[in-house]
């Protein structure tokens, strides 16, 4: 049986992160918690039209695996969702739906506008065809592509988790969050 020797028992710590931290406990903001635990658990609603659908569904298959990053739980009740992802071209007809899909998922709620035909008509430049869903509800990712790569797809969540963690639990009651929501018609 080896022994370790007295003088060689220290041991080599990582300096802890931002925050109060001491033997055994570890403080940090209620901010810093809440965005950690948004961003592990987002509920996406899948709002497919086209083939950025398809794309999606492989992005949720097994050789991606959404999953992997905490948004495995698809939601298809707005009250339930907090991420509205819009797929695919929207035509005008249906962009009431979104518009309601979008106002009955609660605060906080982030949008991710996924393809060319979500972010901008894609080339769809008719009369029918909502020219970006920006023009409806505010966008806080989009994903170019036509259609895009379930990469591409990992990226965009990415990119939305970090917005959510780094979000602070006040910008929803600031000015310029409401200046936002008036510019859309919202209240």
């Amino acid at each position: 049986m080896n022994t370790i020797p007295s003088s060689s028992t220290s041991v080599n710590t990582v300096p802890s992160p931002e925050g109060h931290g001491g033997p055994g406990f570890f403080a940090t903001s209620l901010d810093k918690v809440v965005g950690l635990a948004r961003k592990n658990s987002l509920w996406p609603l899948p709002f497919a039209t086209s083939c950025c659908g398809i794309e999606f569904m492989a992005t949720m298959a097994a050789h991606y695996d959404l999953g992997r990053f905490g948004s495995e739980r698809l939601s298809f009740s707005p009250r339930q969702a907090d991420l509205l992802m819009v797929m695919g071209t929207i035509a005008k007809k249906m962009a009431p739906v979104v518009r309601q899909v979008y106002e009955q998922m609660a605060e906080p709620r982030w949008v991710l506008a996924m393809g060319a035909c979500a972010s901008s008509g894609g080339i769809f430049d008719t009369y029918s065809v909502l020219q970006g869903i920006d023009r409806i509800v505010p966008v806080d990712v989009y994903i170019p592509g036509c259609p895009p790569r379930p990469e591409q797809v990992i990226d965009g969540i990415l990119r939305i988790q970090d917005l959510v963690q780094n979000e602070s639990l006040r910008r929803r009651n600031s000015p310029e969050y409401k200046a936002l929501l008036e510019k859309y018609g919202m209240k």
